[in-house]
């Protein structure tokens, strides 16, 4: 199969460091050469500034983007 979206939702949220990374970097590399969107949810701010685009919510409503 080859899915054009793929949500995630804290991907890295329990992993060490070293893990976190190895995942963030597959996720990127699956986006980029699979021309995959990925939506993920994540409370890490430095993964957030990271993405391409980030929308923030704040108490259920979108606050920035």
């Amino acid at each position: 199969m080859k899915p054009s979206l793929l949500l995630a939702d804290e991907p890295t949220g329990n992993l060490d460091s070293k893990s976190g990374d190895m995942v963030f970097r597959l996720l990127q590399d699956m986006s980029r050469n699979m021309s995959l969107s990925v939506v993920m949810v994540t409370h890490n701010l430095e993964l957030a500034g990271a993405m391409d685009r980030r929308l923030n919510l704040c108490d259920g409503v979108l606050a920035a983007s």
